[in-house]
């Protein structure tokens, strides 16, 4: 498989692409945390992006916060840029696996996967954005599975937890899983909490290009998956839920079609029963309702025109309540804020024969952890990349475009989040 044979000739396991960005720095001082976890027990790994000055001050900021000192002479440094396609091949052919953080990735990501497969790297990245996602796996699934190349997106928060919480609640299930509900929430301390506006440039861009998702979705011609047991109930736009006795909406991410995307490869490939999905966030009480309603109706209609566009992206502040802001969150925020995800999934106990009556087995799990987006979102990705280097034959046989559940269902990656501090426990 290309991960061991690429590992002995290139020199660096993992390099990380756009490791000045926000979300970047976090994932070096992560990569730096867990280098005794590679294969033989040392990682190689390198940081890339276009500044050199830039990524010299991530690496002194990251041998700062970790007591690192040999860092800024230790791990070396690669000058590439998503606008120079052969920067971007020079970069490729000196790591087996490239972590991408370069976002927005419709904008950005398509020159590095496309890199990565003609250069024989793998690739993870951390895109909530399904076009981007999906037309990958459109554009160049064949030609990775050709390469042995395994390009792996949504590595992040919220895809990881959602994908493999699914996952591990059927592994827990005794019987036949046929559906699973997910409400997710999100607390901060007593500093607050936010989400660097990054994440807000990706929705606007995403909402705003709604209808390109849709034809694309119809260039692959999926027959819809087929409906074990009892159809899945579909919630409304606004409800209390007594799962987490708080008002929820059905969560906007990009879960529910990265979770539906690794059933469709478990059904094809392991002829496994396709699990149905519903995703939902908790959003409090009625006082958090009318500053989502009020934010989300002015989002809907801005999003409609380019000045609107404009305006959402210049002021993210404004429009979302502080929700999202463009320095993002201090490291205190960070320390104060953690996310669970709550699993409830039903289906039929051993014996039991899912095509008569209805499910007659519950379960509930748990998967919880740090704040979201930058310190649980570096974990995410950098276990998903030691799982590949470490697991090259857990994986499936051949290359290609895919969501994580599809590559790491049969690894001990959710034994790895355990151990990080992602926790995955059943009720």
């Amino acid at each position: 498989m290309a991960s061991v044979e690429v590992s002995t000739s290139r020199p660096y396991h993992i390099v990380i692409f756009g490791a000045s960005g926000f979300t970047g720095q976090f994932v070096v001082e992560e990569v730096a945390r867990t280098t005794a976890e590679g294969p033989k027990g040392n990682l190689t790994w390198a940081v890339a992006g276009r500044s050199r000055q830039k990524l010299e001050k991530v690496l002194d900021q990251a041998a700062a916060a970790l007591g690192k000192p040999e860092l800024r002479s230790s791990v070396d440094i690669i000058v590439a840029d998503v606008g120079e396609p052969d920067s971007l091949a020079t970069m490729c052919r000196q790591a087996v696996i490239v972590l991408n953080c370069v976002g927005p990735y419709r904008f950005y990501g398509e020159p590095v996967v496309k890199a990565c497969v003609e250069n024989g790297a793998h690739c993870i990245d951390i895109s909530g954005e399904p076009q981007f996602l999906e037309s990958m796996q459109l554009n160049y699934d064949s030609q990775a599975a050709d390469k042995g190349v395994y390009i792996i997106g949504a590595c992040g928060f919220d895809s990881i937890p959602a994908d493999m919480g699914v996952i591990y609640t059927r592994d827990q299930f005794r019987g036949t899983l046929t559906a699973v509900e997910s409400f997710l929430t999100a607390s901060s301390g007593p500093e607050g909490g936010c989400i660097h506006d990054g994440t807000w440039q990706s929705a606007i861009y995403g909402f705003s290009d709604s209808g390109k998702l849709r034809s694309l979705r119809r260039k692959f011609n999926h027959k819809p998956l087929p409906v074990v047991g009892s159809r899945i109930k579909r919630r409304s736009a606004l409800f209390f839920s007594n799962e987490i006795e708080q008002y929820s909406v059905p969560f906007m991410g990009a879960d529910p079609s990265v979770v539906k995307r690794t059933q469709r490869f478990l059904v094809q490939e392991h002829q496994d029963t396709p699990v149905q999905y519903g995703a939902y966030a908790g959003v409090g009480g009625i006082g958090n309702i009318v500053k989502m309603m009020f934010a989300g109706l002015m989002f809907w209609f801005l999003v409609k025109f380019s000045f609107g566009q404009n305006l959402l992206i210049k002021y993210p502040e404004f429009f979302s309540f502080g929700f999202f802001s463009k320095a993002g969150p201090t490291r205190k925020q960070m320390e104060g804020s953690s996310f669970q995800f709550a699993f409830y999934g039903e289906g039929y106990t051993e014996g039991h024969d899912p095509s008569e009556g209805k499910p007659n087995c519950k379960i509930r799990t748990l998967v919880q952890g740090p704040e979201a987006g930058y310190v649980a979102t570096p974990i995410a990705m950098v276990q998903a990349a030691l799982t590949v280097l470490n697991e090259p034959s857990a994986l499936p046989k051949n290359g290609g475009v895919y969501p994580p559940g599809a590559v790491f269902a049969r690894t001990s990656l959710i034994d790895r989040l355990n151990k990080h501090g992602i926790q995955f426990s059943v009720i």
